[in-house]
């Protein structure tokens, strides 16, 4: 397999080639330079490109390397995280360059895992828009439709991901900034339990355990190994969890047992869901049920009319706090005149949120979060949509001070499960007629960041998801996967689904029966033979052809295809 073969494969799969010796770390490193020099110019990814380093770095990877990630190319976000003799930017003019002599502690154990750091990717300035576009760098612009958004603020690691440069990358997670461009760009994005990865060295609490690192890949299997590497107390944390009981590349290989699936299509205070979103979610719910899971509809205890006001302090006040400790970390006064109009009108002149006032917003976020989490089932796992709309094209949305209404409105689905601290992550399992990626959200129970893997991968293999390279398509490390969770599954008759105008793969598999449609609860029953059953909550409306249902009565099936045959048509 050629290096640039082996790029547009799994992290996972580029680790075992180096490995064993068919290809050198050297040469994966060179493949994925040169297609970020030969496509971001057009995308707009990386804020910063390390060739020469990274080069050097590869040739010292040798055959034999036991480490799960020797020789992978990775991007890491050009926001907050320290990368020794690398510069961080932040995307600001405001910052200058910050080159650090140390590396963050989850780029430190990703490097220690094998990693080679081939760039920093793009962010907005300081991370706060929902599309990754500022005044130092431009637009980064999505892979699968250059006229459309990357989403923010993670956009440049995910755009890298989508477009092939890397197989895998970081991003950080204060309001869904990893789900939100994972979303957009049609990738996995992680964000986990709160204390997962550490924040250490630079940082002891800033965003009081809301701010997630997280991996951003294109197989479950590769998110679960980058969280293995990433993952680790650092002393002095203030938020931490124990490891897990095995690794979560163990935990997303592992079939998962029956579990309490939660679908809502509601979205917080009335916040409206286009309807592309909730065909997503739909099909994650049919998907679930099909393999054997508890699937009802219910939405958590989420309203709150307090909860933007606390959201919009808390968050004020903890960006300004952040520019205080990256002036200190820098050792250099921020330059007010620099930073962008917007930036500088929300945490600069606009007077400090007081001490009371922040510490009142963390403790009425914190009752939110007690609520939710005091009627969340034991090992329950709720589905969603992840975005409540779609990616808006490039330049789109205006720059305004604040947590503005596009802001809330991209991130009304996400930025609960920071405030909770609950794993989330998004799966690239939808695309519109037009082929703009859907994303789906899973939210597990705190701390069950192994739970949210093992479902995820189950869902990857079931629906024959895997996610798009724009000028192809992975296909060969997740069919081996898909082949060994189901080894009766033969070759398809035909042509593979999907297969793109360019003749390199299949893309993933659009939900059926199209976007809008009724309120659809599905429930796995097991009955005669163990076929299952589909259930319906909604008065008298339609479950199988010339068969009406009322509340809650669950109707056998004698097939599960036949039943979802009946929810195509219903949608």
């Amino acid at each position: 397999m050629s290096a640039d073969e082996a790029l547009q494969g799994s992290a996972g799969h580029q680790a075992a080639l180096v490995r064993s010796g068919q290809l050198s770390a050297r040469e994966l490193v060179a493949a994925a330079l040169e297609v970020i020099e030969r496509r971001d110019a057009d995308i707009g990814a990386f804020a910063t490109v390390a060739g020469e380093r990274a080069l050097a770095e590869a040739a010292g990877v040798r055959p034999g390397d036991p480490r799960p990630l020797c020789g992978v190319p990775v991007g890491i976000k050009d926001l907050l995280s320290a990368t020794a003799g690398l510069r961080t930017t932040h995307g600001s003019h405001g910052f200058g360059d910050w080159v650090a002599d140390h590396d963050s502690a989850h780029i430190r154990r990703l490097r220690e895992a094998g990693a080679i750091v081939v760039g920093k990717t793009r962010s907005p300035e300081l991370g706060l828009r929902p599309v990754t576009e500022s005044d130092r760098f431009g637009p980064t612009r999505n892979p699968r439709n250059p006229d459309l958004a990357a989403g923010g603020s993670s956009g440049g690691s995910a755009a890298a991901v989508a477009a092939g440069m890397v197989g895998l990358a970081d991003g950080s997670d204060l309001g869904g900034s990893i789900r939100i461009p994972a979303s957009c760009c049609g990738v996995i994005g992680l964000k986990p339990s709160r204390g997962r990865v550490s924040i250490g060295p630079d940082f002891g609490d800033v965003g009081a355990g809301t701010p997630a690192d997280g991996p951003i890949g294109r197989t479950v299997v590769d998110v679960a190994m980058a969280l293995d590497a990433m993952a680790g107390y650092e002393p002095g944390d203030h938020h931490w969890i124990g490891p897990p009981a095995r690794s979560f590349a163990d935990a997303a290989r592992r079939p998962v047992g029956a579990a309490t699936i939660h679908l809502t299509l509601d979205a917080p205070l009335g916040v409206p869901v286009d309807d592309e979103p909730c065909a997503a979610a739909r099909k994650a719910a049919v998907l679930l049920a099909e393999l054997g899971h508890d699937v009802c509809e219910r939405t958590p205890d989420w309203d709150d009319e307090d909860f933007p006001g606390a959201w919009e302090t808390f968050a004020t006040g903890t960006m300004q706090h952040l520019v205080r400790v990256l002036e200190r970390l820098h050792g250099r006064d921020l330059d007010p005149d620099r930073l962008e109009p917007t930036t500088r009108a929300w945490l600069v002149d606009r007077p400090p949120v007081t001490l009371v006032d922040y510490l009142d917003a963390r403790e009425s976020l914190a009752a939110f979060a007690r609520r939710v989490l005091g009627s969340w089932p034991p090992d329950g796992v709720l589905v969603t949509p992840t975005l409540t709309r779609l990616p808006p094209p490039v330049a789109h949305l205006r720059s305004r001070a604040g947590v503005t209404d596009d802001a809330a409105r991209f991130s009304a689905l996400v930025r609960i499960w920071n405030v909770t601290g609950q794993p989330a992550i998004s799966l690239p399992l939808h695309e519109t007629g037009a082929g703009t990626p859907v994303g789906v959200q899973l939210v597990g129970p705190p701390g069950r960041d192994d739970l949210l893997l093992g479902l995820a991968a189950q869902l990857e293999a079931k629906a024959d998801f895997t996610t798009t390279v724009n000028t192809g398509i992975l296909r060969g490390d997740v069919e081996g996967e898909r082949r060994r969770r189901d080894p009766g599954r033969g070759a398809r008759s035909g042509p593979r689904a999907g297969v793109g105008p360019t003749g390199s793969g299949a893309q993933p598999e659009r939900a059926r029966g199209g976007a809008g449609g009724q309120d659809l609860v599905v429930r796995h029953v097991p009955g005669e033979r163990d076929h299952g059953a589909l259930e319906r909550s909604d008065e008298g409306q339609r479950d199988l052809p010339g068969r009406r249902t009322g509340r809650n009565r669950t109707i056998p099936a004698p097939r599960v295809d036949q039943a979802r045959a009946a929810l195509d048509e219903a949608f």
